[in-house]
């Protein structure tokens, strides 16, 4: 800010104290008491407070929070004040940077030089170390692979001496198994010399030998012949059923058309009353015609049965 505004506010401050001085004296004050009164304090208020030289304390407590953390108080920066001024310094005046630094220099490159002497110590002494644990490593695992290699040694020459042990016995088994077998077979052949002719013949007799192609024609064709037959049998009843009730239906359906009279033209005269011999032959030649398309699918239906009877399976057979 600049000097104007700062004397500004310097002369506010000043008229502050002055104004409520000049208040307190205007304000009016009560009138001197008369002889014998005097002036007394009343309170005007609507609620009354009573008025003691002792104070009424009372003992209270209250159960509160953890204090919570306080923000860190913002740095002050006061407000910038005055004219900003500088000062040249010429070269050379304060110090020399080649004479003041060598000091400092010196001692980082020595630090410097001193860190790199003892990393380079570090990391020799861990190369030897390394390299006695690789020779280690190494020769322990050269005796492991030999240990290794003797218990194999050992493992397979007992597992020989095994195998040979059992072979041995099995060879004896067997042979003792054969010599048993030859003497059975000997004993057998001569025991069933008599007896296996007499067994064909009594299972010939009772039919355990038979003709495979007659087996196979009495369990196989003959089943399924008969299927065939029915299932075209019952192709032709479902035929003629249904044939049977379209010729019902149409027979049903002309009864009807021919029952019910014809309905009346106002436009045209009434005719006159046909005669009863003029009427029968109109209906007798309309019942020829009805019943012609009956007929005609009734022989359709027919012939429709005959070729299907004739392509069955049973047809083909029997032909």
């Amino acid at each position: 800010p600049s000097t104007c505004e700062v004397k500004k506010r310097k002369k506010a401050q000043k008229q502050v104290p002055a104004r409520k001085l000049t208040q307190e004296q205007i304000e009016p004050e009560s009138p001197e008491p008369v002889e014998g009164r005097e002036h007394v304090y009343v309170q005007t208020e609507l609620y009354l407070e009573e008025i003691s030289d002792r104070v009424i304390e009372v003992d209270g407590e209250c159960q509160t929070d953890e204090f919570l953390d306080r923000p860190p108080t913002p740095l002050f920066i006061p407000a910038k004040t005055g004219k900003d001024v500088a000062t040249q310094i010429e070269e050379g005046e304060l110090f020399d940077f080649d004479i003041e630094v060598k000091p400092i220099l010196e001692v980082l490159v020595g630090k410097t030089v001193e860190q790199a002497l003892l990393e380079v110590m570090e990391e020799e002494e861990l190369a030897q170390l390394w390299s006695h644990q690789r020779a280690f490593t190494e020769l322990r695992n050269a005796e492991f692979a030999e240990l290794q290699r003797l218990e194999e040694q050992d493992r397979r020459i007992r597992e020989e001496k095994e195998r040979r042990r059992l072979e041995h016995l099995e060879k004896l088994r067997k042979q003792k198994e054969t010599a048993e077998k030859i003497a059975a077979r000997a004993f057998a052949q001569r025991y069933l010399a008599d007896l296996i002719p007499s067994v064909f013949s009594k299972l010939h007799e009772s039919g355990f030998f038979y003709d495979p192609i007659e087996r196979d024609i009495e369990t196989e064709f003959l089943p399924w012949l008969i299927s065939e037959v029915e299932e075209t049998l019952q192709k032709k009843i479902l035929g003629r059923t249904m044939l049977d009730s379209l010729i019902r239906t149409v027979v049903e359906n002309r009864l009807e058309e021919f029952s019910r009279p014809p309905p009346p033209d106002p436009t045209e005269a009434p005719p006159e009353e046909p005669k009863a011999t003029d009427a029968a032959p109109q209906v007798a030649g309309e019942a020829d015609v009805a019943d012609q398309p009956v007929a005609e699918k009734e022989e359709d239906g027919q012939a429709v049965a005959e070729e299907e009877l004739s392509d069955s399976p049973s047809s083909q057979i029997e032909e």
